[in-house]
């Protein structure tokens, strides 16, 4: 019985490996570049569309146990992430095109991995399915889930931060360091009160590009444009993605009235992300922006801060914490779409979501991860809570128990780390086949990274 995997952003090339893994065959559906997105700019997999970065790492960490839960499962999205990581603190961050490379090349080499390029716009009749096709869901298969499943997509805005040429910063201002002295990964921008009086009069007054029917969106948290994090207040930003403590400018010895944080794209340096700057503003006014800060003066940009809409299901509504749907126990679904808001988030319910879809293409049951562990904690908050203002989730220490015990919270929070982590390798260990075959090679020696592809 074949698997079919709708989308091969992160969650859904994360569920084709792991079925694939499980013996199954599948069929990776990708719609690009037969269709492309309004955020896509590739027909590579996995293509990070917004930030280059999967999470902090470490043990006070939520995203840093589900990214070692994820290790520990084999994650093709973790292989690659951690083959193509660039420094960036504490954090795991990837040189994107390289890390979007050679996940698709891995997924092509596989001998039990069809790939079809093409558009559906009905879901297959036939076998296991898992929808993975993300927030910017085709408008024909979405029309054709919701008169299947009865549920309206929800919505809200998402959007990604500029990129700029690396040779064009002024590092006669701009400095590098890390926050409380951690390593100096990051280049930082300082402003003084007037600097930052200036900025923000500009941001204020720069032109939003934001589609009419979107209006109505609400913005996700985790990802709000620095136009609307101005618009709550002058204060607001300095207070938020350009926050200067920790961050003392080493020709002063002082913390700056505020700071903008760059963080690299590539290995080399030659590409750097502006921190927490997510936009949708229009091209010329968000140049203007970003050459009115200090160090910045004659930045070129190479890559445009974009706007879009992302869509996800009602999901306590509709699915079990296996990733079912309740009503249409073969069809299941990952990423975004399900309720889960980033990259690490996205590939995590996508490996259970293949798990699960190879699981019931054998006749065997599906499976949920421990309480204790992160992915367990996310997919049971999934489908369990209030569906009547459900909204995007990220991991965090709140969707597990808290460990017992006195102590500081960073020692819980080990302890919660160290106890989720046990319980998941022992889980994982059993769920996955004992000896992997040689499609399971992260990067098969026959496998060739494909060329760039629009």
């Amino acid at each position: 019985m074949w698997v079919h995997v709708i989308g091969a952003g992160l969650s859904g090339a994360e569920a084709a490996y792991a079925a694939a893994r499980m013996g199954a065959q599948v069929r990776l559906y990708e719609m690009r570049p037969v269709r492309m997105t309004p955020a896509h700019r590739s027909a590579h997999f996995a293509e990070l569309v917004c930030s280059n970065s999967l999470g902090g790492e470490g043990e006070t960490n939520a995203k840093g146990l589900l990214q070692a839960e994820m290790r520990a499962a084999g994650s093709l999205i973790l292989q690659s992430a951690d083959r193509n990581r660039v420094p960036a603190g504490g954090a795991l961050a990837v040189e994107r095109e390289a890390f979007s490379q050679e996940i698709t090349a891995v997924l092509q080499a596989n001998p039990r991995i069809e790939v079809v390029r093409a558009e559906l716009t009905t879901l297959p009749k036939d076998g296991v399915v898992v929808l993975a096709t993300g927030p910017l869901t085709s408008d024909a298969l979405a029309e054709h889930l919701q008169d299947l499943l009865g549920e309206e997509f929800l919505g809200f805005y998402d959007a990604a931060a500029p990129v700029v040429l690396g040779e064009s910063i002024n590092l006669d201002i701009a400095y590098r360091a890390g926050r409380y002295g951690q390593q100096a990964d990051y280049l930082n921008c300082p402003m003084n009160e007037a600097e930052y009086r200036r900025f923000y009069e500009t941001l204020t007054q720069a032109r939003r590009h934001t589609p009419h029917d979107w209006e109505k969106l609400e913005f996700f948290e985790g990802c709000m444009p620095i136009e609307e994090i101005a618009r709550r207040g002058y204060d607001t930003p300095r207070f938020g993605p350009l926050k200067p403590v920790g961050l003392p400018d080493p020709r002063t010895g002082r913390e700056p009235y505020a700071v903008v944080q760059l963080r690299a794209e590539d290995r080399r340096g030659q590409m750097w992300s502006l921190v927490g700057f997510q936009t949708g503003l229009k091209w010329g006014d968000q140049k203007s922006v970003v050459q009115c800060i200090p160090g910045l003066e004659n930045a070129e940009i190479v890559r445009y801060g974009v706007m879009h809409r992302n869509t996800y299901l009602c999901a306590p509504r509709l699915i079990e914490p296996t990733l079912q749907f309740r009503r249409h126990p073969r069809l299941l679904v990952a990423g975004v779409l399900c309720g889960v808001e980033g990259y690490l988030e996205s590939a995590a319910t996508g490996f259970l979501a293949g798990l699960n879809a190879a699981r019931l293409a054998q006749g065997q049951e599906p499976l949920v991860p421990p309480e204790e562990s992160m992915l367990g904690g996310l997919v049971r908050y999934l489908s369990s809570a209030n569906p009547d203002n459900f909204q995007p989730m990220n991991a965090n220490w709140g969707l597990v128990p808290i460990a017992d015990g006195k102590g500081k919270k960073a020692d819980k929070r080990s302890r919660m780390f160290r106890r989720g982590l046990e319980q998941f390798q022992r889980w994982v260990a059993w769920a996955l086949p004992a000896q992997p075959g040689p499609e399971d090679d992260p990067l098969p020696a026959s496998a060739e990274i494909p060329a760039g592809s629009a």
